[in-house]
């Protein structure tokens, strides 16, 4: 939506709801600048885009949960933007967002480290994300290996206390520094999901993945301008089917499906050196140990994660003077995962059972290897 006189006088209206508020709360003042990082416009915004420019729905955020029974792992492939498809009767203020953040001591978690640092590094091998590079236009790219993620390794809270690190460090490190770099505000990312390995056998994860995506539909809503899906096998191409209609239009607007492991579609917004490891040639495929340190942006070797890592542990020594630093992981409060909607489960087991092959639903999970 273009900036008309009806945006604009949304973005004031917000504004000055929330102003009357922070203004007489420090705490909330505090967390609020960690939040918009001085593009106060930018950031309301992203908040308006995403409950439709209604000033009142974007005061009083809407909490969207897409309930998903037997195929879950679809949380995986799109995170967040399933929570953007079904309105639910919940509804959360903005100012939630800001409390939440003060109540769980958002604006310390850089200060936080996973302790010992061979947990952290298990995590990392188990959460696979990354910044690989930038797009021309400045906008930082993460690589999400969304088939081969186990999140295994640890507890939720620890998975949900990365995530987050990496999402502050974003909003707080990443994206003002391209920002300043550029000259202009940058407060988006593209992001570019790996399907290799993705299987119905992700069944598992519902739970941590329906926290993690709650947390970013409240807590960072609008903050990926692009998805691009590369190395898709047959279940995804029959999965996104199902999911496609069910997706605002908006929302579906930023999912492109790209063939094979996308390289020269995303070769037409980024330079070489900034693909993804797993973009780099056809047939490449993502694994944790594909390539060297330096090339895989999943790994705690790769300079964005050695930078996060320092960062992370620098700021823990300065706030080592007030209170020492304790091994365990950082609580977070999360809403914990609805119960079933078993209307749309049973919507989604239908289509999936007209695509199974000779009745035998193992078969269909063992189809990762065709491409979309």
């Amino acid at each position: 939506m273009s900036m008309d006189l009806h945006s604009q006088d949304a973005i004031d209206q917000l504004q000055a709801l929330i102003q009357k508020v922070v203004d007489k709360d420090p705490f909330l003042q505090t967390t609020f600048q960690n939040v918009h990082q001085g593009y106060v416009t930018q950031n309301l915004t992203r908040f308006l885009k995403a409950r439709d420019w209604d000033p009142s729905k974007a005061y009083q955020m809407v909490y969207i949960i897409y309930y998903i029974y037997q195929y879950s792992f679809l949380l995986i492939v799109f995170g967040s933007l399933l929570l953007m498809s079904l309105i639910s009767p919940s509804c959360f203020q903005l100012l939630d967002c800001l409390n939440w953040r003060v109540q769980n001591q958002i604006d310390n978690i850089l200060s936080k480290p996973i302790l010992p640092a061979d947990l952290y590094r298990t995590i990392r091998d188990s959460q696979l994300i990354g910044v690989s590079g930038y797009t021309r236009e400045g906008l930082p790219v993460f690589a999400i290996g969304a088939g081969l993620s186990t999140f295994d390794k640890a507890s939720v809270h620890y998975y949900v206390q990365s995530h987050i690190q990496i999402n502050e460090y974003r909003d707080r490190v990443v994206l003002p520094s391209a920002s300043k770099k550029h000259g202009r505000p940058i407060t988006t990312c593209v992001k570019v999901l790996d399907m290799t390995g993705l299987k119905l056998s992700a069944l598992n994860k519902i739970k941590l993945l329906t926290i993690i995506s709650s947390i970013d539909d409240q807590n960072y809503p609008e903050k990926s301008h692009t998805y691009y899906i590369v190395n898709a096998p047959y279940v995804f191409s029959a999965c996104w089917k199902v999911v496609k209609p069910l997706l605002q239009e908006r929302t579906r607007r930023k999912v492109q499906v790209l063939p094979g492991c996308g390289r020269d579609e995303l070769l037409k917004i980024m330079d070489y050196p900034s693909l993804p490891h797993f973009c780099r040639k056809e047939g490449s495929g993502s694994s944790r140990h594909l390539e060297g340190g330096n090339k895989n942006c999943y790994s705690l070797d790769h300079p964005f994660h050695q930078q996060l890592y320092n960062y992370i542990n620098q700021q823990a020594r300065l706030h080592e003077v007030v209170a020492p630093i304790k091994q365990g992981s950082f609580h977070v409060e999360f809403p914990e995962p609805p119960d079933v909607d078993t209307r749309i489960a049973k919507t989604i087991e239908s289509e999936f059972d007209g695509l199974t092959l000779n009745g035998d639903k193992e078969q269909l999970n063992n189809c990762t290897g065709r491409q979309a």
